[in-house]
């Protein structure tokens, strides 16, 4: 049973590199800028609008070293366009760790079989991303 907040408001990230983390979101991604803070220490944060109502959420830290394999599996991105945004992600330097390939989930619930169309990429802060492509979900 949902919530009765239901939705995603936001996943949080830690980055060493702000500059580079703030680009690759708005200039590759697309995300725009909700609010932007920083801290007495000098650490910036901010929450990115990246679409329906969710936001990434950022936070700067210098001493920041990404645990390989944590325990965030990945991030998944609704689109409809599911080719081109990786072309774009491609074409900003970012590693594809999975390319674009169509999967059919073979349901246990009664749904049925759904197709879906899936690729993953790597983010700027070691994070791995799915980029989804379905009329279903």
């Amino acid at each position: 049973m949902a919530t009765p907040a239901a939705g995603l408001h936001h996943v949080a990230l830690k980055t060493q590199s702000w500059d580079a983390s703030l680009s690759f979101y708005k200039s590759v991604l697309g995300f725009t800028e909700k609010i932007l803070w920083a801290y007495p220490d000098g650490n910036r944060a901010g929450l990115l609008d990246t679409g329906g109502g969710s936001y990434l959420e950022i936070f700067e830290d210098a001493n920041y070293t990404p645990a390989p394999n944590g325990a965030l599996l990945h991030l998944a991105l609704r689109t409809k366009t599911l080719d081109a945004e990786i072309a774009r992600i491609r074409a900003a330097g970012r590693k594809i760790t999975v390319e674009p390939k169509d999967v059919t989930i073979k349901t246990t619930n009664g749904v049925g079989p759904v197709p879906i169309r899936i690729a993953f990429f790597e983010g700027p802060n070691g994070e791995i991303w799915e980029l989804f492509q379905n009329d279903l979900t």
